[in-house]
């Protein structure tokens, strides 16, 4: 069988037929080649492209998302781009053989195509290990590996009636992602690295030693600086574990190999007796010039097979400029490869990871300017000239910010001393840097911030050269920001300059879905009376939604109704605590805190708090907001705990909410000589009236009885000090990590003016702030500040007071407990199960450990080590995750 026909006619000639380019393998690479000559015109061309896979291509930075979600489209670029006539993708089509010398390619199933010119993309392949057993481990590097180890976490959880233990060989970037995701299918997570720091490529060992513990902290366990010997297995070929170089053993169920890639350069290896051989590299690939030809004419290499300075790297920045080069060279272009771009910026299970440049500081003379705080897990790092000028690189775990604007900076003059970039160090945000026109904002697509200013301007590929104003429009334009996405944040930001300085608003849309701002949606919402996500989105959204409207459009509904959070498909809305009504904590288990309003509680109600907590073996401390939190609750032991709760008369704190938290207070003038009001009254009152009051963003309270502040009430959003003559009433006090003094808002004010006051303020902040917002932030960006919160609250200057007060009102007498009314329905109370198809299956794989003061806690990676040689404690465990409220949302509710 043959492919087109095999005719040789001159490039562009409207009667002759097309010149044949024929592209062998179909990843990201090859994808970005069709697409580039798509878009720089196929006359004259037909492109085809013979993939081995049965999938369209698709985006292999994302297969994270397969792992944890099998049903995830992760296509590339529009399916629609392959109905070109001048496109043709041939699925299931494996190249084995090129013929340099009669210009043809044969394919596994005996098809030869012929060409004009050949584009190698084969990519690479899962390296794999050496040692005994090695048959029995999962890789990670194509959709059917995520997919097989998606199952095969399933399936043991299952047969093994446990959670699942995943060790992941490798602790770079691909095995780091493995591992996150086994974290996120509910496996107990374990990385075995041979290098004593992880992502020892990217990171220096200060870098890497921080990413380390961060990672621990999170619940994974790292095996550093030893190499693997065997995979063990029982006589069914059940792994059992990994048999280390030192002689340890690391129990796991399920082993998976990321220890990196090998070029598949076997087409040319096989080639090399053809007229002209192949050079390939030391350690693989085939090499190629910096037009990104191989030694043979017509033949060209691009992505992870090309061999260019001797290194083959698996990026995606890369090999799209490898690919738009081929393109651009195939048009009659001079573009040239300028080498490869190394830098790197992940966020792993909440940690931010950046690398970019001259890292390790092998530069001669050069300068490194260091931040590390290892107790927080932080470590910031910036390489300049000797002159501290220059950017030449730079590492970040831990707080990556100022990655996203040095990193376009790369090679040029910094604005400011290199340490005022090290933002974690305390000195306040990163030095406003303005991009010149050459500086390379996406790395990943090669464009330009010169580029992007043209485009906002006017974009040259759209009718009637018209300006571009929103973000999606210029992703889809420039291709910036759409493949690894960290240059997002510095492109909305460039975006809404430009358009600030041709004198055009600044689009206020709350995500790609939804074009309104969160206080457009809101009044949208009120005004409209819509109850449900469907609802919504019909009218004022395009797509599914995502994890920035979800919560937000949750939010919205709860904080303007009191109905049941859970219901009505609004359970999948939520986050994580919110749909478990409890704060999930660093290995799984879950803290339940009732609400103490005021800090006051009887001692016959301490005592049920004691009885509870020794009943289910639970570590107790009071926290800052004068309540007692208990931790190491599983899932399905919350009905239980909660029952006992409420029947003593204790209800929902809601420590898990965008809501009120607390109401902190001093004792006030009951007791204390010099207090002059009743503040634990008063306190008790305002919690109460705004208990469950959902917002932006969390609240807090606190109420003192005089001015030596004892509760602390101007370190919070609403804080209430009595004076002689009233109450002195302050606003937008946050702490955290930008901590913000309340401003005074009125003064000597009586109880019922006070309590109109705050209704007004909540209801207008919950009304008018964006998501996720704290009230310090939101008064410092209105117009007039503090003085406007003022004209409105207190002088009623937009004549809206009565509707916030009305609003507020509603809020009260509609209040119900989250608790007491999930214990009144089975329904509900099917969520809290920590197996969907083992109901009453407990998972006890968790170990608790007694502390040196008297109570239990998590064990630590040493005693998990030893757990199965030594008594346990307390034998409590953990949900498997993929399990807990978030499938029961889908599949059940």
């Amino acid at each position: 069988m043959t492919g087109l026909p095999s005719s040789h006619p001159n490039q562009g000639a409207a009667s002759a037929a097309p010149r044949r380019i024929v592209v062998a393998g179909g990843g990201p690479a090859a994808h970005r080649f069709a697409d580039a000559m798509h878009a720089r015109g196929l006359d004259g061309w037909h492109v085809t492209v013979l993939t081995e896979e049965a999938h369209l291509p698709y985006d292999r930075v994302a297969l994270s998302k397969a792992l944890t979600d099998s049903d995830v489209d992760l296509t590339l670029g529009s399916a629609s781009m392959w109905d070109h006539t001048a496109l043709d993708l041939k699925t299931g089509e494996r190249v084995t053989s090129i013929d340099a010398a009669g210009k043809t390619v044969t394919t596994a199933a005996g098809t030869t195509y012929p060409y004009d010119e050949l584009v190698v993309a084969t990519g690479s392949d899962a390296a794999r290990l050496p040692i005994p057993g090695a048959e029995l481990t999962h890789v990670y590097r194509t959709l059917e590996d995520v997919w097989s180890i998606n199952k095969a976490i399933a399936d043991l959880t299952v047969k093994l009636g446990r959670q699942v233990k995943a060790a992941t060989i490798g602790g770079g970037l691909l095995g780091l992602e493995s591992a996150a995701g086994t974290e996120q299918l509910g496996a107990t997570p374990i990385v075995i690295n041979g290098s004593p720091w992880l992502m020892n490529t990217q990171l220096d060992e200060g870098a890497g030693q921080a990413l380390g513990r961060l990672i621990e902290a999170k619940g994974f366990t790292v095996h550093g600086g030893v190499f693997p010997s065997e995979v063990l297995s029982d006589d069914d070929g059940q792994v059992t574990g990994v048999l280390m170089a030192d002689g340890r053993t690391i129990d796991a169920d399920i082993v998976i190999v990321a220890i990196g890639v090998r070029p598949r350069d076997e087409l040319f290896r096989a080639a090399e007796g053809a007229v002209q051989q192949f050079q390939l590299g030391q350690r693989g690939g085939v090499v190629i010039s910096d037009d990104c030809s191989t030694e043979v004419p017509g033949i060209w290499a691009i992505g992870e097979v090309a061999n260019f300075g001797g290194m083959c790297l698996g990026l995606v920045a890369p090999a799209n400029t490898m690919a738009e080069i081929v393109a651009d060279r195939l048009h009659g272009g001079d573009a040239t490869f300028p080498g490869f771009d190394t830098a790197t910026k992940l966020k792993l299970s909440g940690v931010d990871v950046a690398s970019f440049g001259d890292a390790f500081a092998r530069t001669e003379h050069s300068l490194e300017i260091v931040y590390a705080d290892p107790a927080r897990g932080v470590y910031q790092k910036i390489v300049t000239t000797d002159d501290a000028k220059t950017l030449l690189g730079g590492i970040f775990v831990g707080d990556a910010t100022p990655y996203t604007s040095l990193r376009p900076m790369l090679g040029r003059e910094l604005a400011a001393e290199p340490g005022a970039y090290l933002t974690a160090a305390g000195g306040g945000d990163a030095p406003e840097t303005e991009l010149p026109d050459d500086a390379i904002l996406c790395s990943c697509n090669n464009v330009s911030a010169g580029t992007i200013r043209d485009t906002v301007n006017g974009c040259g590929a759209c009718d009637g050269n018209a300006p571009v104003q929103e973000l999606g429009e210029l992703k889809g334009c420039t291709r910036a920001g759409t493949s690894c996405g960290s240059c997002v944040p510095m492109l909305k930001k460039l975006l809404e300059t430009e358009l600030t300085k041709s004198g055009v608003e600044v689009s206020k849309a709350l995500c790609e879905h939804i074009e309104l701002s969160r206080q457009e949606l809101f009044d949208a919402i009120r005004v409209l009376e819509l109850t449900s996500f469907e609802e919504i989105m019909a009218k004022y959204g395009t797509g599914d939604g995502c994890d920035i409207c979800k919560p937000t459009i949750a939010n919205i509904l709860a904080s303007q109704n009191s109905a049941y959070v859970l219901d009505a498909g609004r359970g999948t809305l939520q986050d994580t605590n919110d749909r478990a009504l409890a704060n999930m904590q660093k290995d799984g288990t879950y803290s339940v805190v009732p609400r103490i309003a005021g800090g006051e509680i009887t001692p016959k109600k301490l005592g049920v708090i004691a009885a509870v907590a020794e009943q289910y073996g639970l570590y107790t401390k009071i926290t800052g907001g004068q309540r007692i939190d208990m931790f190491g609750a599983r899932l399905e032991q919350l009905p239980e705990i909660w029952k006992l709760l409420v029947d003593a008369g204790f209800e929902s704190g809601q420590a898990y909410g965008k809501s009120l938290r607390t109401v902190k207070s001093c004792v006030g003038s009951t007791w204390c000589r010099f207090g002059v009001q009743d503040s634990v009254a008063m306190a008790i009152q305002l919690e109460l009236r705004y208990r469950g009051l959902r917002s932006p963003h969390k609240l807090k309270m606190g109420v003192s009885g005089c001015a030596r502040e004892c509760a602390e009430a101007r370190g919070k959003d609403v804080g209430v000090i009595a004076t002689a003559d009233g109450w002195n009433l302050y606003v937008g006090g946050n702490g955290g990590a930008t901590p913000a003094h309340a401003q005074l808002l009125a003064k000597d004010l009586d109880d019922e003016t006070l309590i109109k006051y705050i209704d007004r303020y909540f209801m207008y902040y919950i009304r008018t702030a964006d998501r996720l917002q704290r009230t310090a932030r939101w008064q410092e960006e209105l117009d007039g500040g503090i003085k406007h919160v003022e004209d409105v609250v207190v002088h009623d200057t937009l004549g809206m007071a009565a509707d916030l007060e009305a609003a507020m009102a509603k809020h009260v007498d509609t209040y119900i407990d989250e608790w007491a009314d999930t214990l009144k329905d089975p329904e509900r109370l099917r969520r809290f199960r920590s197996f969907v198809n083992a109901p009453d299956q407990k998972d006890d794989s968790i170990t608790f450990v007694p502390d040196e003061r008297g109570q239990m806690r998590p064990a630590t990676a040493e005693e998990k080590a030893l757990a199965g040689q030594q008594p346990v404690l307390i034998g409590s465990s953990i949900p498997v995750r993929a399990t807990t409220p978030e499938l029961l949302d889908q599949n059940e509710v």
